[in-house]
């Protein structure tokens, strides 16, 4: 028989009996909301194994693969779900950036 192995409590679910985890920037599949210099905007991670279709990211107007992580956007108005665009990560944090030959969205 071998020695079991001592395993580290969680942090958060130490003591209090609440299993709940702060939802940070990082968290996959959760939505939040960024601001722009163009508005506010839903901002949504999609990790690997979340993206099972191919896509066209806006930005760089190149298709993304299934399993590839990426981010999907849409406007943070009432009826802006319809206008939501798949976009590689580095594409959208650099958006802001492009020339004045491509359209921001």
């Amino acid at each position: 028989m071998s020695p079991r192995k001592a395993r580290r409590m969680d942090p958060f679910d130490r003591g209090s009996g609440k299993t709940s985890r702060p939802v940070g920037r990082s968290v996959p599949g959760v939505d939040r909301i960024e601001e722009w210099p163009d508005g506010d905007w839903h901002v949504r991670r999609l990790t690997g194994a979340g993206a099972d279709k191919t896509y066209r990211c806006p930005g760089c107007d190149q298709l993304i693969s299934p399993g590839l992580p990426h981010l999907v956007s849409w406007p943070a108005w009432q009826g802006g779900e319809d206008e939501r665009r798949h976009w590689h990560t580095a594409c959208w944090r650099n958006r802001a950036r492009r020339g004045p030959g491509r359209s921001r969205y």
